[in-house]
């Protein structure tokens, strides 16, 4: 057993008792404390630490491979070719969406200009109201739009943005790289929601996540199905295996069988 291996459980583990100390309702650490940051800091250096152990088990040629085998309807959706034909409208849908989202803050006022729609949005986002619930529901996000504010970020954000929307639209309607074009959508969808803007972007991020776990095939019909297989990602066909009671076909270095004689 490798050490990556031994060190993932008891790691797992006590990121997960963290965890638990910071989301448990029954008694929780108070919101701010420097507990909470000591808490807040030690899970996420434990959860990086886990995916880098994993990742490095995952290497290992000694590991033994235990994979759970997928539903034959799930496997054919996330990993034939022709399923590219399931996804290709959910990919132009997703696609025009950003690139009209895109190409409207790029041609319109208070994006690209200085931000100042950025700016008013930002603003109201990490207003905190005297009663009823603020728009960001997370303490360390309403801390990171206020730094970005407190920085003059929308002034580059405001170009990044619509370029950022436009790039994620045109990946997807070309086909191009699919799976990160969707990844880097979805990161923009969770952005918003995390700011307290719902809008499109549910829709968006559930149709985006279908996208990211069917990236070997959803650009099939586009430019993926010549940009994947140059990447080393080819596709192959899977071949049946012979089935039991069937005799194994001769090999070339075998002697025919003799003739049988009356």
């Amino acid at each position: 057993m490798t050490d990556a291996r031994r060190l993932v459980v008891p790691v797992a583990i006590v990121a997960a008792v963290l965890l638990f100390l910071l989301i448990n309702p029954w008694f929780p650490i108070e919101s701010g404390s420097t507990l909470s940051t000591i808490v807040t800091v030690a899970f996420w250096i434990l959860a990086i630490a886990v995916i880098v152990l994993m990742y490095i088990d995952s290497r290992d040629p000694a590991a033994p491979m235990v994979e759970v085998e997928s539903p034959r309807f799930a496997k054919y959706l996330f990993g034939n070719t022709r399923a590219g034909l399931f996804w290709l409208p959910i990919r132009l849908f997703v696609g025009f969406a950003w690139l009209e989202a895109g190409y409207g803050k790029w041609t319109g006022t208070g994006w690209t200009d200085g931000g100042s729609a950025l700016l008013g949005f930002w603003q109201n986002a990490v207003a905190v109201p005297d009663s009823g619930h603020p728009p960001i529901t997370y303490d360390w996000y309403r801390s990171f739009i206020q730094w970005l504010i407190d920085n003059d970020a929308q002034t580059w954000m405001g170009v990044l943005i619509p370029l950022g929307e436009m790039a994620v639209g045109l990946g997807l309607l070309f086909g191009a790289l699919t799976g990160f074009a969707a990844f880097f959508g979805s990161l923009m969808n969770m952005s918003f929601m995390l700011a307290g803007s719902a809008s499109t972007n549910p829709v968006l991020f559930t149709l985006a996540i279908g996208l990211m776990l069917g990236w070997k095939v959803a650009g099939y019909y586009g430019i993926d199905r010549w940009l994947l297989p140059a990447l080393g990602v080819p596709w192959r066909s899977h071949v049946e295996a012979p089935r039991p009671g069937a005799p194994p076909a001769p090999s070339a270095s075998e002697p025919p069988a003799a003739a049988a004689t009356g």
